[in-house]
């Protein structure tokens, strides 16, 4: 599998929702040990207990993947206090934040974690935030902690049995963003817009991250002085190490994402998008460093995890070998292992 920097198709195409797999007895030891873990108010099952669902709009009236949550009155009082209790411990560790109530509850069932996306409003100043309460998949559990650990964004979360609670993560969603960039931040600075997808697809490829289609990332814009800056982040976890296609961990070959290829096409060579490439590398070396004994043990868990099918892993670990001209790949019988040995070619060869 021979893949360039700015390479156009075949294009990916995902095939059914992935399985959820459950989160071992080691791995709860593990967040438990990193403040992973917490006593909850509410569990995932309790938001299933709605009344009705009713479509919920976006700013131009048109409908989108997500649906208002209706629940009887009588629940409603309770639900929200455990909701806003949620929200204290995943960002003030349980302090007491006063003149918080529930805004809105939304459930989207096209999502494979099907997550319940809440809305806190502060009723002094009218300033809101989210949260997600969703199914806990110990695929996305790993994604997670390897987003904290070798990307460079922080991410907060709790896990407790099948419940798993998320911040939200700012920014546009890419297709949104790409459609009209100049509504988001001024004038696109192209160049800039080019380099940061560059480094994101370096950084998915790096530790396999699947589906990075544009709804699954977003593009937050930070002016700098006369300038515009961008971070790719992705907000999508579902598919850490679990398709058995290399390319699938490339966001650069999902057609959503053909109007971010083609701005790089257009604006910056393929010398400078190796340059770039070699740049994430280097800060995935700094970052894999820095977290040495705690990804060690992260990945150790993975080698010993079951989050693939048989079929997927002997499938990526032949376009893994082939890609890096590494026969000894082959003989990897874990998604764990593979990604602990595709980043030490990865990042070793650079």
């Amino acid at each position: 599998m021979e893949v360039g920097p700015l390479e156009i198709g075949p294009f990916n195409e995902m095939g059914l929702r992935k399985p959820f797999f459950p989160v071992n007895d080691a791995l709860h030891e593990y967040l438990v040990d990193h403040n992973r873990t917490g006593d909850l108010p509410i569990e995932y099952d309790d938001l299933r207990r709605y009344d009705g669902l009713m479509p919920t709009l976006d700013v131009k009236g048109k409908a989108t993947l997500w649906n208002t949550v209706m629940y009887r009155p009588s629940d409603l009082e309770g639900l929200h206090e455990r909701l806003v209790e949620t929200y204290q411990r995943l960002v003030a560790d349980g302090r007491r934040i006063e003149h918080l109530r529930v805004a809105s509850i939304d459930f989207c069932a096209y999502g494979n974690s099907q997550p319940f996306r809440i809305k806190i409003l502060n009723q002094i100043n009218d300033n809101h935030d989210y949260y997600y309460v969703k199914r806990t998949d110990a695929s996305r559990v790993y994604g997670l902690e390897l987003e904290q650990l070798l990307s460079p964004n922080n991410i907060n979360f709790i896990c407790q049995g099948g419940t798993l609670v998320e911040e939200h993560i700012i920014g546009v969603p890419g297709d949104s963003f790409i459609d009209d960039p100049v509504q988001y931040g001024g004038p696109v600075n192209a160049v800039r817009l080019s380099k940061e997808f560059v480094k994101f697809n370096e950084r998915c490829f790096a530790r396999l991250l699947g589906d990075m289609r544009a709804y699954n990332f977003v593009v937050d814009v930070i002016h700098d002085l006369d300038q515009v800056q961008y971070r790719i982040r992705s907000i999508d976890f579902d598919q850490q190490s679990y398709e058995g296609r290399a390319r699938i961990y490339l966001p650069q070959f999902y057609k959503e994402n053909l109007p971010f290829v083609q701005f790089a096409q257009q604006v910056i060579s393929m010398e400078t998008a190796e340059q770039y490439r070699s740049e994430e590398r280097t800060l995935l070396r700094k970052r894999q460093r820095l977290a040495k004994d705690q990804l060690q043990r992260l990945l150790g868990l993975m080698r010993a995890d079951t989050i693939s099918t048989p079929e997927f892993i002997e499938e990526l670990a032949k376009d893994l070998a082939a890609y890096h001209k590494e026969p000894a790949l082959v003989k990897c019988r874990s998604m764990g292992e593979l990604l602990e040995r595709h980043m030490e070619v990865l990042l070793a060869s650079h």
